[in-house]
């Protein structure tokens, strides 16, 4: 899209409800989804990315094997699912996916609840993200248990209120509403619907307040889960006392560092997206959230060593599971306190970034660590994904990517849409028209 408004500088990008000429006639929902384009120009413009080639090759050959993955079991897909009953769809999909999925609750509630208003040009970022990293992290789960027909059968059909799990699928599905409709203020906007967003706004407050509540306590019952097998993970990576904190404290510098590199990636790939007020805060914003983010480093950091301590598990330091104990402790912590503290004190976006990824990679280490590398550790078994278990994992992200960027061209999430009869370069005011000023204005 970069190249072909490039190319055509005339070309209007949708950020209102009207055009600015035609004497301000709205935009079909055709021309919304096309981007302003007809059919031949969008096709035209999809295919001269070389990444849209990549991504219809990656799908080209995963949609086949998550199909045949249904048809044929799980144990076709991953191997043997009985010894490591944790696989790369959990390991990645859905406890990699989720820390990194904060970014909802915490922008949320800085924004409603705290007042920092300054971060609004990022908010719905923060919240898009959440929502995005949820739902794929559910399909990612559908994957390894198959029948997705049954998935309101431990919410409703199997109860069991003592099972962790019945606690995260509550605690997800209701979260997954909760920010369904603090997304779709957005989407109200793209489609014209002034009620709907104004009907939203008088909840945000107790949207905010209920995103905390569910996801504080289903960020700590996904690290819960481990106490189902407390034989077969590490020590290391095991503590009855502190799981469940472990997983809730190392979400949040995840949640912040993942909007800090999809606001940077998106700065770069999909600047003719993003507004002035996008661009010049950006910055300031990442540098904000890095605060936050070495904060809920430092916290995590010292409840690891405690947990260490409490359990008195030091010998196993001296072993080779200890070594690359302190490699996740010292790449993904450490490296990144010291990349984001160095960029917080010179006020460097750059070094802010490299922290923010190798948060990012610690945080999915840890996961990955703790649900298959070190998963049946006394039989010196480590799970390697086979290439079915890979090739699926793979299409799921992209999948995942390609609606994230999807959205992001389309709804107003990087951009401030126009509402407002005075910001449409139209002739003369229409009764449409008056009625979203009206609107807009009575918020």
């Amino acid at each position: 899209m970069k190249q072909f408004l490039t190319r055509n500088p005339g070309t209007q990008i949708i950020d209102s409800l009207r055009k600015d000429n035609d004497k301000g006639r709205p935009w079909t929902l055709m021309e919304k989804i096309f981007l302003g384009l007809n059919p031949q120009q969008y096709l035209s413009q999809a295919m001269s990315n070389p990444l849209n080639w990549i991504f219809a090759a990656i799908l080209l050959v995963g949609v086949p094997f998550i199909i045949a993955r249904f048809i044929f079991g799980l144990s076709w897909a991953v191997g043997d699912p009985y010894d490591n009953a944790w696989g790369l769809f959990l390991g990645f999909g859905l406890f990699g996916m989720v820390p990194l999925s904060s970014s909802g609750f915490q922008l949320g509630s800085a924004v409603e609840v705290f007042g920092r208003h300054d971060f609004e040009p990022i908010e719905r970022l923060g919240i898009l993200n959440g929502i995005l990293g949820y739902f794929f992290a559910v399909i990612f789960l559908m994957c390894d248990l198959g029948q997705p027909w049954r998935l309101i059968y431990p919410m409703f059909v199997s109860w069991g209120p003592e099972a962790v799990l019945f606690l995260v699928a509550w605690h997800v599905a209701t979260y997954l509403s909760v920010q369904a409709a603090e997304t779709s203020t957005a989407f109200f906007e793209w489609m014209g619907w002034p009620a709907g967003k104004t009907f939203v706004k008088k909840m945000a407050l107790g949207l905010a307040v209920s995103g905390i509540i569910l996801s504080t306590l289903h960020q700590g019952a996904l690290g819960a889960l481990s106490t189902y097998a407390p034989g077969k993970i590490h020590p290391l990576w095991y503590s009855s006392s502190f799981q469940w904190l472990y997983f809730f404290v190392s979400s949040l510098p995840g949640g912040l560092c993942m909007v800090i590199v999809v606001s940077t990636i998106a700065v770069k790939t999909m600047g003719w997206r993003c507004d002035g007020t996008f661009k010049n805060s950006l910055s300031k914003l990442q540098i904000a959230l890095a605060k936050g983010a070495s904060m809920g480093l430092v916290t995590y950091l010292v409840i690891r060593l405690i947990g260490v301590a409490h359990d008195n598990k030091w010998a196993y330091l001296g072993t080779g599971w200890g070594a690359w104990w302190m490699f996740e402790i010292g790449f993904g912590v450490i490296l990144s306190l010291l990349l984001l503290t160095a960029g917080i004190r010179n006020n460097s976006v750059t070094l802010v970034r490299m922290g923010a990824w190798t948060t990012i990679i610690g945080v999915v280490l840890n996961r990955l660590n703790v649900y298959m590398f070190t998963f049946n550790w006394q039989k010196g078994h480590v799970h390697i994904p086979p290439f079915r278990e890979i090739m699926i994992a793979v299409t799921v992200y992209t999948i995942y990517i390609i609606t994230y960027r999807a959205i992001l061209y389309r709804w107003p999430i990087l951009f401030k849409w126009k509402t407002r009869y005075s910001e449409y370069a139209v002739l003369e005011p229409t009764p449409v028209a008056i009625a979203e000023a009206e609107a807009a204005g009575s918020k």
